[in-house]
């Protein structure tokens, strides 16, 4: 409210909506607070893990971080280590990138034919119900125990993700955008630029996210049932053999191979939807 003094007019200091913006000084204490806090969280878990193991947990069922770490580094330091490292992250990748153009070309067909969708649609979710787990089996018998079997797990479990996240993005894409494209002159490739890319972007991505773990699964799965090398070959060897050591070795292995694969999935996300426009946020405004 203005006050008037001795002539003078005050005007009052604008109200702020919601909370002031951080500076960058803030942002990095918070973040180096929330890694140091993350830290001490794991390095708790540690100390109580060693101390549980042995009277409280059995030994050979937990075994202890010490021997974890002697495992992982004598993992790391064999040939035969970085050999089951190597076919596993192949597997993966070639899984990975075949579901995803398996799944976007039934998505974008099935998409642009409506009636072809409600005609096979049926047929996808049926296929689709079975655990891609239980067509391993079948998988191995058409192409053995090697690498191919995997692979062709993998890309069952990512296509299917692709797949309706294409597809129903075209269902649900808004048709008046695709009508006032077309008003102005537009032809096919203007509405796929300006319509079509902008709508799938995002559940695209989410399915590769999404899609990601799901291509580990798959050949941690098939190397589990049949193989003679990889990582999941080593966690059902070191099962067999109640090594518990070199398991929680091999499920670090795991780990660290989702994290740097979604890393990449989520820089690409972030680069992608920039490059179209799409990463920019309104921020809520608080309610006056």
């Amino acid at each position: 409210m203005a006050t008037v003094t001795d002539n003078a007019v005050t005007k009052p200091e604008p109200e702020t909506a919601g909370r002031p913006a951080r500076t960058s000084r803030a942002v990095w204490q918070s973040t180096g607070s929330v890694i140091a806090l993350r830290i001490l969280v794991i390095a708790a878990a540690l100390v109580l893990w060693q101390m549980m193991s042995g009277p409280v947990v059995p030994e050979y069922a937990v075994s202890k971080p010490t021997e974890v770490y002697d495992a992982l580094t004598t993992m790391l330091g064999s040939a035969s280590g970085w050999t089951d490292i190597k076919v596993t992250t192949i597997e993966v990748l070639a899984g990975f990138g075949l579901g995803v153009a398996a799944g976007t070309v039934m998505g974008l067909v099935l998409g642009s034919f409506p009636l072809l969708g409600r005609v096979l649609e049926p047929l996808v979710a049926a296929v689709n119900g079975i655990p891609k787990i239980a067509l391993a089996p079948l998988f191995l018998l058409f192409f053995g125990i090697g690498q191919w079997s995997k692979i062709t797990i993998a890309m069952t479990g990512v296509a299917f993700v692709v797949f309706y996240n294409i597809y129903l993005g075209l269902r649900l894409r808004e048709r008046e955008l695709v009508e006032v494209v077309q008003v102005m002159g537009g032809r096919k490739h203007h509405v796929l630029g300006y319509v079509t890319i902008p709508t799938l972007a995002a559940p695209f991505f989410a399915a590769l996210k999404t899609g990601g773990p799901l291509a580990i699964l798959g050949v941690i799965g098939g190397e589990f049932i049949a193989s003679s090398e990889g990582v999941g070959h080593e966690l059902f060897t070191s099962a067999q053999n109640l090594d518990a050591a070199s398991e929680f070795a091999g499920l670090i292995i795991l780990v660290v191979l989702t994290l740097s694969l979604n890393g990449v999935l989520s820089a690409l996300d972030t680069y992608a939807l920039k490059r179209l426009g799409l990463a920019a946020r309104r921020r809520p405004q608080a309610k006056k």
